[in-house]
């Protein structure tokens, strides 16, 4: 990467090197285009024999002249944490004298993996292809060389000597005009190559029933699904049973058949099954296993290859899914995961994609909210679901996202988004009276506001 400003430093060594040689060097000159050796920039104003030796005495000087002298660019630091924030390794692969390049990251407190230093164009590539560097950033056309002839993805910036048409003209794949543009493009990057790897990974399954229960994640995968397959060989399965809000059935089906799909609304019978009845920690592997149990013979029957789910790369580093555990079992398939899209990249992708299902709010299943250890029934799910109702209504004006009525066994805890809290007093008393209707006997509003899965706190 591009990360310095190095001109201000270097001519401030090139001043004290002329100083020592009496050597007047066009120091304006030499810096308006920085990036080739030292020792071709030393070329034109020495005599050859006197140009190793210089630029052993450059080296030399330059801890005292241009370390802290040189800044940062704008965005540096920022471009570095959108790698580190997709997983990536950062490189720094230099022209520069390594021991000297060392001190500029050692000062700025630059978050890099690996430094290579004296490396310079087409020499590049060697390091960025032993490195497995698959984009490079730079700001010259040799810097685009060394991308090319690497096989990597070169992003050019105009923060150093090289125009736009010079860096195009060069091969460049990608201008920005800096690095504070770095990070919103390597999102969009990275969920290109996710969406590429998802897409090739729904073709090469051939055909697809997908767990649809209508959220954000199950209804991108069917929507993805259909794109690499078409509709003809994708159906969407919704279990229907006590667990699924009522209000969230109507929706998701019409969704599904926008697309064209066949939409499967089978009976699933979770509470036939003491481990999810007895709410334990693992609730929720008795919970899949009952789904997948009923989807796997549907998918079976109508020729379709796999069942997949809307697991997603998030879900699986979350550290408490037993569910995905019943799930990897069962032999079911999780793309979403595979290909390594987190939760806001589905959401990202299905905002670009025009899904309407791009900023739904999170809705697990209505048995998440009764405390582990307390009995799941049909009794306590609907009382929760006519809570929930009650509650929305209440802050039906309010800008309401987010929202869990919890089942606390003796009384309701109510979560909603953090931004609304403090609620209006009289705003609390209605929506909490709404709660005590639906069937509890004492509720309050939880003053650190909503949280997905904080019944699992409590493990």
């Amino acid at each position: 990467m591009t990360l310095i400003d190095t001109a201000p430093g270097f001519r401030d060594v090139l001043v004290a090197l002329g100083a020592e040689l009496g050597v007047e060097f066009p120091v304006e000159e030499m810096t308006a285009k920085l990036g080739p050796p030292l020792d071709l920039l030393l070329e034109p104003y020495l005599e050859a024999e006197a140009i190793a030796a210089a630029g052993d005495r450059f080296r030399a000087l330059y801890p005292d002249h241009a370390i802290t002298g040189t800044p940062a660019f704008g965005g540096a630091h920022e471009a570095l944490a959108a790698v580190r924030r997709h997983g990536g390794r950062n490189l720094v692969v230099t022209g520069k004298y390594p021991a000297n390049a060392q001190l500029h990251l050692d000062h700025l407190a630059f978050d890099v993996d690996h430094l290579e230093g004296w490396v310079w164009g087409v020499g590049k590539a060697d390091v960025l292809r032993r490195e497995g560097a698959t984009v490079y950033v730079g700001d010259h056309v040799h810097d685009v060389e060394g991308a090319l002839a690497a096989g990597a993805l070169s992003v050019s910036v105009l923060t150093g000597g090289c125009t736009r048409e010079e860096l195009e003209a060069a091969g460049t794949h990608v201008v920005l005009d800096d690095l504070h543009a770095f990070p919103a493009w390597l999102d969009e990057h990275v969920l290109d190559l996710r969406l590429q790897e998802l897409e090739a990974d729904l073709r090469a399954r051939g055909s697809v029933l997908v767990a649809y229960s209508g959220g954000a994640d199950s209804a991108f995968l069917l929507a993805a699904a259909v794109r690499a397959l078409g509709p003809d060989r994708v159906a969407a399965a919704t279990g229907y049973s006590h667990s699924l809000p009522v209000s969230e059935r109507d929706p998701a089906r019409e969704f599904a058949e926008s697309l064209g799909v066949e939409v499967l609304t089978p009976e699933t019978h979770e509470m036939d099954r003491e481990g999810y009845r007895a709410n334990g920690a693992d609730r929720c592997y008795f919970c899949k296993a009952e789904l997948l149990d009923v989807l796997a013979p549907i998918a079976a029957a109508r020729g379709l290859a796999h069942v997949a789910t809307g697991t997603n790369a998030d879900d699986a580093v979350a550290g408490f899914r037993p569910g995905i555990r019943a799930a990897a079992e069962r032999g079911a398939i999780a793309p979403l995961r595979d290909a390594g899209l987190t939760k806001a990249q589905v959401r990202a992708a299905s905002r670009r994609w025009e899904l309407p299902t791009w900023d739904k709010p999170a809705a697990a299943c209505l048995s998440s909210r009764i405390a582990y250890g307390v009995e799941v029934t049909p009794h306590r799910l609907g009382r929760v679901e006519r809570a929930e109702v009650a509650v929305r209504s209440a802050l039906a004006d309010a800008g309401l996202v987010d929202l869990r009525v919890r089942d606390l066994g003796d009384r309701a805890s109510v979560e909603v988004d953090v931004a609304l809290l403090p609620l209006d007093p009289q705003v609390e008393a209605a929506l909490l009276a709404g709660v005590r209707a639906a069937g509890f006997a004492a509720a309050e509003v939880d003053p650190r506001g909503f949280r997905s899965g904080s019944m699992n706190e409590a493990l």
